[in-house]
């Protein structure tokens, strides 16, 4: 007789990786729409002055990082009408449309009186823990069920049926809300390092008003005070040194001998005291003729790279200072200029910081010039005036400040493990 082996259809168990030891028992699959009241879009009121009570909730008031309410500016909603859009405990809103299309926000009752904007689409979480649905939408498959699900001819979009139908697998009210308060744990712990950083930021930004105003001096090892600084101008410091047009698709990431310093990574990702080591810096492509370029082109330790167009004054003429290239040839290119020193005047890691002052942020505001993009000229910035401690007064400021950038740094290397900690849990936390 043959033998007959029937195998059966197995499903998934629907069980987290990591769990707190009391709990145990399969998790369920439901939809958000089974779980929430009061679905309802937003007010569509133009946003008028904050009038000091009923604060305007729209998509760009959102952190994208954080999803914390950040208005910038603070604004209320036009008309009177209002308190039937106002946010409760237990509120979620998800923004409906455009790129930040999936965008969550759980009302926080600190936030103050909340009336969310027509974009949006409010879920009162009734059947479930709001914290633990809001956490569900920090998940990488949330991400992609947005992605999949708001793709449309024009621009991405999810209506509220369509949120409705969100399945979310979720274990029994008591471990949802263990899970949830132990992830805001994770959470406060990330705002309070987050506002450390801001603190030591601030405190920078006021010490460096002092210390360039010279309010506040430093003295020598035998206690008395530097001579008075010395006006100059930046082209009686530095001499211009040709750079190169090199655009995006001329460069990469993962192999060459040439590095080169692009305008954007400068406005975005590089630090002020550049250390060739710490930042990531694209190659030159291998197929591009580097061979007219003079050998006095490429950069040396000391150099400024100025960034010499932006699109707001904030950016404009940023500037990095090359600390430590390791021998390494890198090159400035697109939209900066390559400023080297002439002089023994200066010394490495000041000019930098000197640069980022607000006594020489105004005159570099001044002397752009555009509309839409602003530019500089290597003739007006030559124009510049600076005044100049003496050399161990630099290096004094530039040690004192370079600590609170370290201290600054640490706070940043502890954010960012922590946000990777709460990355992790999510993973195996959450089915």
């Amino acid at each position: 007789m043959t033998e007959v082996i029937l195998h059966q259809k197995t499903q998934k168990r629907l069980l987290p990786k990591l769990r707190f030891k009391e709990f145990d028992g399969e998790w369920i699959e439901k939809r958000l729409g089974e779980m929430s009241t009061g679905i309802s879009y937003g007010i569509g009121a133009a946003a008028t002055e904050f009038d000091g009570i009923n604060k305007y909730l729209r998509i760009t008031d959102i952190d994208e990082e954080s999803r914390e309410f950040k208005p910038n500016p603070l604004t209320s909603p036009e008309g009177e009408s209002v308190d039937k859009y106002r946010l409760k405990e237990g509120d979620i809103v998800f923004a409906r449309t455009g790129a930040s299309v999936g965008k969550s926000y759980l009302y926080n009752k600190l936030d103050g009186i909340l009336i969310y904007a027509g974009f949006l689409i409010k879920f009162h979480i009734s059947k479930a823990d709001p914290r633990f649905i809001y956490a569900l939408t920090f998940k990488e498959s949330y991400n992609k069920w947005v992605h999949v699900y708001s793709m449309r001819s024009g621009q991405p979009g999810l209506n509220a049926e369509e949120y409705k139908e969100l399945k979310l697998n979720i274990p029994s009210l008591s471990e949802q809300q263990k899970i949830a308060s132990f992830l805001s744990a994770v959470d406060n712990k990330i705002q309070q390092l987050t506002k450390k950083k801001e603190l030591l930021e601030q405190y920078k930004k006021g010490v460096m008003q002092k210390l360039f105003s010279q309010e506040i001096r430093f003295k020598d090892k035998d206690g008395k005070g530097f001579p008075e600084w010395e006006e100059n101008s930046f082209r009686d410091l530095y001499s211009f040194i040709p750079t190169n047009s090199l655009s995006r698709d001329k460069l990469n990431y993962e192999s060459g001998f040439v590095y080169n310093i692009h305008y954007g990574d400068i406005h975005t990702k590089f630090k002020t005291a550049f250390v060739l080591k710490d930042e990531k810096v694209p190659f030159v492509n291998d197929e591009v003729n580097l061979s007219k370029i003079k050998s006095d082109s490429f950069c040396k330790n000391g150099d400024l790279v100025i960034a010499d167009a932006s699109e707001d004054y904030v950016d404009i003429g940023k500037t990095i200072e090359l600390i430590d290239l390791e021998d390494e040839q890198v090159l400035a290119g697109l939209h900066t200029f390559l400023a080297r020193p002439k002089t023994s005047k200066t010394t490495i890691g000041f000019f930098s910081i000197l640069l980022q002052s607000w006594s020489m942020r105004k005159q570099i505001m001044v002397i752009a010039q555009g509309t839409k993009v602003l530019s500089l000229s290597t003739c007006r910035v030559g124009k510049l005036k600076l005044k100049l401690p003496v050399i161990q007064e630099q290096q004094k400021i530039a040690a004192f400040l370079s600590s609170i950038d370290t201290k600054i740094d640490g706070v940043n290397q502890q954010i960012t493990q922590t946000q990777l900690f709460k990355k992790g849990l999510l993973q195996q936390m959450f089915v």
